[in-house]
């Protein structure tokens, strides 16, 4: 598989990167050490997270965001970097039973 190049300037799909900046870098540096030890993954995992771009079909598994994000001290659905659209169920089930009774 050939390497790809990530630039800074690339928007990224979580922001992992961005509340890591916010830290001092004394912080920035230890909790790149613990966080990963914390979620149970390796560092070069971690690392791969922060480098997911806004459109790759990556993603990180749903229990580690909810610790990120706490890590953070973020709410639920801040630590990706956009929006998801969908319907609710009950409104689908509606349209399905109209168009196919």
């Amino acid at each position: 598989m050939a390497k790809r190049i990530i630039n800074d300037g690339d928007l990224r799909k979580y922001k992992i990167n961005e509340c890591l900046l916010k830290l001092p870098i004394n912080e920035h540096r230890e909790a790149v050490r613990l966080m990963p030890k914390e979620i149970g993954i390796s560092l070069n995992t971690f690392h791969n997270y922060r480098n997911i771009l806004l459109n790759d079909p990556q993603d990180i598994p749903h229990e580690r965001v909810v610790r990120l994000e706490r890590f953070f001290g973020l709410r639920q659905g801040e630590l990706l970097n956009r929006t998801i659209k969908g319907s609710v169920l009950k409104d689908l089930l509606l349209r399905e039973r109209k168009y196919n009774p």
